[in-house]
């Protein structure tokens, strides 16, 4: 768990929930900074990922139990009511947490995220999960000698090291679980919070990266524009924005965070207006930009 904001107490506290396979610090370390000058920042790493608590073997990894992990953690810190804001899968988690915990949550912000990730031709975040037989890989990993699933991990960080990772990142990537991760995506690819997105009834940012080849625009748009009253920060950039444009990424979180709080310092963009469903292509600086319409594939 990371305490940025520790020492602003009487902020507004957003929890930051971070993306599957990722962690709190490999997701959120450039808006920690940023965030911190205006709100009580927490960030926490999700079960089975980095350190953050196992889940159970029988029960196995579950969206819901990361969304009560979420008011959990508010209560030991004595937060009250808060801002989830979520990243990708942390977007699901950031949902359920409204859902299952409405009098806890007084606005939400989501970035690269969805209401679903199925039915897309798109290598989407929980393809290779979609499969119900890797709940079977999953509970057999965590039935294997503590080497075996030492040596998963060890492949887990081999692969980051060639594709030019940092130290410290591939630390954090080294304490993953390998059969949480493979739960996790499961549970991903099996996420719709289409039946009940559209009772959100707190402010609600919706960051959107345009250029997303895992969640695709189209999807991010049609989020935003189920949850009534939502307002939307484009970002371009792709599904890894948060570390490859950090400057950009940092300040529409700031901006969707200070929206959602009820502290805006500049009119976003109402998600309503104007044909907004498609992939996207705006810079963020432009607030009124029209993205091409979306194709067939996005559901």
């Amino acid at each position: 768990m990371i305490d940025v904001g520790e020492g602003r107490p009487d902020a507004p506290a957003i929890v930051l929930l971070h993306g599957w396979t990722a962690t709190a610090a490999l997701n959120w370390v450039y808006c920690f900074e940023p965030l911190a000058e205006h709100f009580r920042v927490v960030a926490l790493d999700q079960r089975g990922h980095g350190r953050g608590i196992r889940p159970e073997s029988r029960r196995g990894f579950r969206l819901e139990d990361c969304a009560d992990d979420v008011v959990a953690l508010a209560d030991v810190l004595e937060l009250g009511s808060i801002i989830p804001v979520g990243y990708s899968m942390g977007g699901p988690v950031a949902q359920l947490t409204w859902q299952r915990h409405r009098d806890r949550v007084n606005g939400l912000v989501l970035c690269a995220t969805s209401r679903n990730f199925r039915g897309t031709e798109r290598p989407m975040i929980a393809r290779a999960a979609i499969s119900g037989g890797l709940t079977g890989v999953a509970a057999a990993l965590r039935t294997l000698p503590q080497p075996v699933r030492r040596a998963a991990r060890a492949g887990i960080v081999r692969r980051r090291r060639m594709l030019g990772m940092p130290a410290w990142a591939i630390e954090e990537v080294s304490r993953n679980d390998p059969a949480s991760l493979l739960d996790a995506g499961r549970c991903l690819a099996a996420f719709s919070s289409a039946d009940w997105i559209g009772e959100v009834d707190v402010p609600t940012g919706v960051v959107i990266t345009t250029r997303d080849r895992i969640v695709p625009p189209g999807r991010q748009y049609k989020l935003a524009h189920a949850i009534p009253g939502a307002s939307i920060w484009p970002v371009e950039g792709d599904h890894d924005v948060c570390v490859a444009a950090p400057s950009i990424f940092a300040t529409a979180v700031v901006d969707a965070c200070q929206w959602a709080s009820g502290r805006a310092v500049s009119a976003p963009l109402p998600a309503a207006r104007g044909d907004l469903s498609g992939r996207g292509g705006a810079p963020a600086s432009v607030r009124g930009a029209r993205p091409p319409a979306p194709s067939a594939s996005e559901h």
